[in-house]
């Protein structure tokens, strides 16, 4: 990795960072980045919930966690978590497709919406820093500006009783790029007066979002470098 400031030069090399975005219980690259609130240690999420089922210290500092419930001082670090995938080539792309797979063998694949077409296989969606250095530019409060249209006509049988969804009177939204789809969700359902045990899917370019999906990736998947609107349904 290469940084330049004027005519200074400064050349970095993973393995200088490699201690900082490694996990250290399964000496990998941290996936669903996750910290404990009280000694600031991070690791994958998988790994310190299947720590803390049998220990209740932190495995690095050894630091002693919540005895009953270790759980509630854990936090995602997404800024981290986002910072891994921009310095790791094809990072995301590659848990993208195990949990795609995991999720199958198990039949936990995600349906898609009646009418939407098989996507065929193509090269991956976000480009890694290193193919393309602008691809992750970050700023502390980056913005983004949405635009969330209704999925054709919706009407459903809620009740015994015909629930139709109206647009929102604003459709056009600005926001974090932190912002997550199941924020969306919240919003959408408290916008326009949605039951609670309705289900609310939102969808891009054809393919529903899970919940877990943030602004900035559907935003480097499915936008970046392209003059067109940032538009959900």
């Amino acid at each position: 990795m290469v940084y330049t400031k004027m005519d200074e030069t400064i050349k970095i090399r993973i393995q200088d960072i490699n201690p900082h975005v490694v996990c250290s219980l399964c000496g990998g690259y941290f996936i669903d980045a996750t910290t404990i609130t009280e000694c600031l240690h991070t690791f994958c999420k998988s790994c310190i919930v299947k720590y803390l089922m049998s220990c209740k210290h932190c495995p690095q500092c050894q630091l002693k966690v919540h005895e009953t419930h270790p759980l509630f001082l854990l936090r995602p670090d997404r800024t981290l978590q986002d910072i891994v995938y921009k310095l790791i080539p094809n990072l995301f792309e590659n848990e993208e497709l195990r949990r795609e797979e995991f999720n199958k063998s198990r039949g936990m694949a995600i349906d898609k919406k009646p009418g939407t077409k098989k996507e065929e296989p193509s090269i991956p969606k976000l480009s890694s820093i290193i193919n393309n250095p602008d691809g992750h530019l970050y700023k502390n409060d980056e913005q983004i500006c949405l635009c969330l249209e209704k999925y054709r006509s919706q009407r459903i049988m809620h009740h015994g009783k015909i629930l139709t969804l109206r647009p929102l009177d604003r459709k056009f939204l600005r926001c974090s790029i932190r912002v997550l789809v199941s924020h969306l969700k919240a919003m959408l359902f408290k916008k326009l007066t949605i039951p609670s045990d309705v289900q609310v899917e939102v969808i891009c370019d054809r393919e529903v979002l899970s919940d877990e999906v943030s602004m900035k990736q559907i935003f480097l998947m499915n936008w970046f470098g392209k003059v067109r609107k940032c538009c959900l349904e």
